[in-house]
């Protein structure tokens, strides 16, 4: 198991990886996708993907920022786009008392870090 983001409170994020695939015509890149549950109060360290990202929310709320953009409040069947160079500088379950679930597919160089922090 591998951790989505460095957290602030001592509860990680679940990941739990689902499906990864070499991407046949696009030399060099790999398809992931996981789903991520965070725990209640959870919130992400600022962070990058260099991958494409997409995510639909299962259930709880979600709150994702990326630099330069507004903050967003996503529900079920929301989703959220990164791009390879947006930097991420929040991620949080909304609710301090129940699980936020989520789906993650990314579009990455094949081998390369899931995350990498942003300092």
């Amino acid at each position: 198991m591998f951790c989505i983001a460095p957290v602030a409170l001592a509860q990680r994020a679940d990941v739990q990886p689902l499906l990864s695939k070499d991407l046949s015509g696009i030399p060099g890149k790999e398809g992931l996708m996981v789903k991520v549950t965070f725990p209640p109060g959870h919130s992400d360290g600022l962070h990058r993907h260099n991958a494409h990202v997409f995510v639909y929310v299962l259930e709880g709320t979600v709150v994702m920022q990326l630099k330069g953009k507004p903050s967003v409040t996503l529900h079920p069947g929301d989703t959220f786009y990164e791009a390879p160079d947006d930097i991420h500088l929040e991620g949080k379950n909304a609710s301090a008392t129940s699980p936020a679930t989520f789906i993650a597919f990314f579009v990455k160089d094949k081998g390369a870090p899931v995350v990498t922090p942003v300092k």
